[in-house]
């Protein structure tokens, strides 16, 4: 069996930079053991898996750990692949995902993708985050991910977590975030869990980021960055009606048949 992959580097306008993501597109569905068995042979953190359909394609998202309800970076690989090397006249794609529809609309270089805010709680700041992080975090808040709010820019920047000590934490991804020097917000995201030590950029971890530096900073328009390693932009604009459009670039990186 042959199988086209794809593989772009998400939120970011130039190679080996931003998040890489796998991008498969099969004929016909396939079975979610050799989609996992793909994606930890990959071992990015996510490889997506799109198939046609009569109303645009179904999408899943794998991490090497597992699969994943909702994904950024992949998603927005994936729009780019179908819009630039399947379908170069699209200009638009619903996804149906296990997080509903998802919409991603393109605009010259640029992809636009509509998805709904997290829903979240403050919580109790606890030693255990301090111990995990090395720093106490002035507020946490917990939804699917736990994220923790810093003093400083550079206290993420420099942040050396303890990686045994993090899978402990609440919440299925841990991230870490602070007003920035240069943008609006910074952060640091990591998913342990998932068998990923830090993400590269996680468009999915700032429908919750995002919102909320839009209610501190009191503004709808958030210019973030993802301080990893490679790094990554993500142009956020919160919504009113509990959705977030998430704009990024993307590049492609190769493009070649699997022998399954």
């Amino acid at each position: 069996m042959e199988l086209r992959q794809y593989i772009a580097d998400a939120f970011t306008d130039q190679l080996f930079t931003g998040n890489q993501a796998a991008v498969c597109l099969p004929k016909t569905a396939r079975d979610t053991d050799l989609m996992q068995k793909i994606a930890i042979e990959n071992n990015f953190s996510e490889t997506a898996f799109a198939v046609k359909t009569d109303n645009g394609y179904d999408l899943r998202w794998f991490t090497p750990g597992g699969e994943i309800d909702l994904c950024g970076h992949a998603t927005l690989g994936t729009a780019f692949v179908i819009m630039t090397e399947v379908e170069p006249e699209c200009r638009k794609i619903d996804f149906s995902t296990k997080s509903g529809i998802l919409t991603v609309e393109r605009n010259g270089n640029l992809f636009k993708m509509n998805f709904p805010q997290a829903e979240y709680k403050r919580i109790e700041v606890t030693d255990d985050m301090e111990d995990a992080i090395g720093i106490r975090p002035l507020e946490a808040y917990l939804g699917r991910d736990l994220m923790m709010v810093l003093p400083s820019d550079d206290d993420v920047k420099s942040l050396r977590p303890d990686q045994t000590l993090l899978k402990q934490l609440p919440g299925l991804i841990q991230s870490v975030t602070a007003k920035g020097k240069d943008y609006d917000c910074v952060s640091r995201i990591f998913a342990p869990k998932l068998a990923v030590a830090e993400d590269p950029v996680t468009g999915s971890t700032h429908c919750m980021i995002a919102p909320y530096w839009a209610k501190v900073l009191d503004k709808t328009t958030i210019n973030a960055y993802q301080a990893s390693r490679r790094g990554g932009k993500l142009i956020c604009e919160v919504l009113p009606d509990n959705r977030i459009d998430i704009n990024g670039s993307c590049v492609l990186y190769s493009n070649a048949m699997l022998l399954l």
